[in-house]
């Protein structure tokens, strides 16, 4: 039987359920749309929560597994970001977490392209990129000769008309190069915990990933859950005819209320006054972006409701955060998450802080204040998630798909060594002079360059009766000779082991997929980095195996288990495990982590 083309005649849940194994083996209303004349984001939100209301969660050790499992996965969230600013933080949120959690201070993603899909997919799996399959956010597929972006799958398409598929406005180079709307998790080559949680359950278990980005939903979500995320074409929440024919009645109505036009003609101002800052003087650095002229200085204005870049701005700022908690607690009320007699699932994955780095960088004054924005996002998200299920019925883990580093102009300020690489320097036809002479043919030979993969003509290589390994090894030596490399690797010697047997070595192993990979892996040096996304400048970006974005917060909140810090250093292919022991459930299929013994401690 033809799974794919039974695909389009079964429904999606249904070949969801009868096929999955078959598969990975081979409201309340929603905010006033008519009040658009606050111009401070801080004063459209609801009153934080309390201390006293955060300290209902029971410390007594629960009798019966938790009603709800929470998953928060912050973009671009170093692991020293989390408690950066806890001075300027309230008691519910990040502060909540690691008072009361099982703090891991020393996690790390363990392969080498730390972008938003692989560091996600990464902790849904509990495998690395080479077992899992999402090497980057985009990869080269052969068999179409194009870029290739990781969900998007052009059997499954989105519910609502979302516009133009490539959206001029949209900033996301990855997404742009998407020929299709269509989304689903079918790229992902392995269970999920998500997915191991509703075969246990026979389905019953109700599974569920949102995010303003799609990757940060569907690949949480898993093949078992269903996904939302933020359409900046419609300024709506949107999902795919993989996971439903038509939308919930819950999510019409929140979306039909415009929920993002509340920010219309406001402003993301300063949520407290300027001396309270650390980069207090840091609000006018010449390296940050404007994008469309949301200025490099508060206050950043969206604009009106219906400017060609005003959904695209929200997601640049705490906007985006608040707009994913909005429809979170929805869902969490609708769905009624936790009210069943059994465990459900809720990923919930902010984007902005990730944006917001990339546009201005990690240390900028707009980074630190759509941090601490953010602690009061998930101060109202604990609060939700206590008055509808209970803390004391939750287990919650916080982690981050990826980190980020300083801006390189703000690392020369200290004598740190840090450049923008512009590949077009070295894809030059006189770069490849040595390699025509002896092959007879250079630059022809390229067809894709997506860092950390050069992807070669492998059909004119044969055509030419050339040997594959020694045109990747010829590459590899033309790239170690350009000056930002730091190593230029063919993936005939890396995976035969002709590398060094260290760190960096198993992260670039840790990431290759055959039919996805590329066959040169170059490297930068650390603090080196492409800054220019297929016209976009950004300030700084991640996806290096450098300890900058591979250092992410780990942390569980789990009824019953103490508190404590833990310094070893930890795998982030470990979370999904973990979450696997603590539910007593079968491990996801493809992961190689270890459980961690303190969130088990009872």
């Amino acid at each position: 039987m033809n799974v794919f083309a039974a695909a389009t005649v079964i429904q999606p849940r249904l070949l969801v359920a009868v096929f999955l194994p078959l598969l990975i083996t081979a409201c309340a209303p929603p905010n006033n749309a008519d009040d658009k004349k606050a111009v401070n984001v801080e004063q459209q939100r609801p009153a934080i929560a309390s201390a006293e209301a955060q300290h209902s969660a029971s410390n007594s050790t629960p009798t019966k597994k938790p009603k709800l499992i929470l998953q928060i996965t912050v973009d671009q969230l170093r692991g020293d970001l989390a408690s950066r600013y806890l001075d300027n933080m309230g008691d519910g949120g990040f502060r909540y977490l690691l008072d009361r959690g099982v703090v891991y201070k020393n996690a790390q993603h363990g392969h080498a392209s730390t972008e938003t899909i692989v560091g996600h997919t990464t902790l849904a799996t509990g495998a690395q990129p080479a077992v899992h399959g999402m090497v980057g956010n985009g990869w080269f597929d052969r068999s179409t000769g194009k870029l290739n972006y990781n969900i998007e799958d052009n059997r499954y398409a989105l519910l609502s008309d979302d516009g133009d598929v490539n959206d001029d406005t949209e900033i996301d180079p990855d997404q742009r190069a998407a020929s299709t709307d269509g989304r689903s998790p079918a790229a992902i080559l392995v269970t999920t915990f998500g997915d191991e949680l509703a075969l246990n359950t026979a389905g019953k278990a109700k599974v569920f990933g949102v995010s303003v980005k799609d990757r940060g939903a569907v690949s949480m979500a898993g093949h078992a859950g269903k996904a939302f995320w933020f359409s900046k074409a419609s300024g709506e929440f949107v999902t795919s005819n993989y996971y439903y024919d038509q939308y919930p009645e819950w999510v019409t109505v929140f979306n039909s209320g415009q929920p993002a036009q509340r920010y219309a003609d406001t402003d993301w101002q300063l949520l407290l006054e300027p001396s309270a800052y650390l980069f207090a003087d840091r609000d006018d650095q010449a390296w940050e972006t404007d994008i469309a002229g949301f200025g490099k200085t508060f206050p950043h204005p969206y604009g009106a409701g219906d400017g060609p870049y005003y959904t695209t701005l929200l997601t640049l700022s705490p906007a985006g955060d608040e707009l994913t908690l909005d429809f979170a607690k929805q869902l969490i009320s609708h769905e009624q998450l936790g009210q069943g007699d059994g465990t459900d699932y809720l990923s919930v994955s902010f984007s902005s802080t990730d944006y917001v780095g990339h546009i201005f960088g990690i240390s900028s004054l707009e980074s630190e204040d759509n941090l601490l924005r953010l602690d009061r996002t998930i101060t109202e998200l604990l609060s939700h998630v206590d008055n509808t299920v209970g803390l004391d019925n939750t287990v919650i883990v916080l982690s981050a798909d990826h980190g980020g580093p300083d801006a390189p102009p703000q690392q020369n300020e200290y004598g740190i060594e840090a450049q923008y690489f512009h590949p077009d320097q070295w894809l030059q036809q006189s770069s490849f002079a040595a390699i025509e002479q002896r092959f007879g043919v250079g630059k022809e030979l390229i067809l894709q360059f997506r860092y950390p993969y050069l992807y070669l003509n492998r059909e004119l290589i044969r055509r030419k009766g050339l040997n594959q390994a020694a045109v990747e090894q010829a590459f590899a030596e033309q790239m170690k000779q350009v000056k930002g490399v730091h190593l230029a690797i063919s993936t005939s010697d890396l995976i035969e082991g002709r590398s060094a047997d260290n760190r960096l070595s198993q992260q670039l192993l840790n990431n290759y997929q055959p039919s996805r990979s590329g066959d040169v892996v170059v490297v930068f040096e650390p603090h080196w980095f492409i800054n220019d996304f297929d016209g976009l400048t950004v300030t700084s970006t991640h996806g290096s195996p450098w300890r900058y974005d591979t250092f992410v917060p780990m942390i569980f909140v789990v009824p019953g288990v103490p508190a404590q810090t833990v310094y070893r250093e930890v795998a982030t292919v470990d979370l999904a495990l973990t979450l696997s022991a603590l539910m007593d459930i079968n491990q996801p299929s493809g992961a190689s982590g270890r459980v961690l013994k303190e969130v088990l401690a009872q």
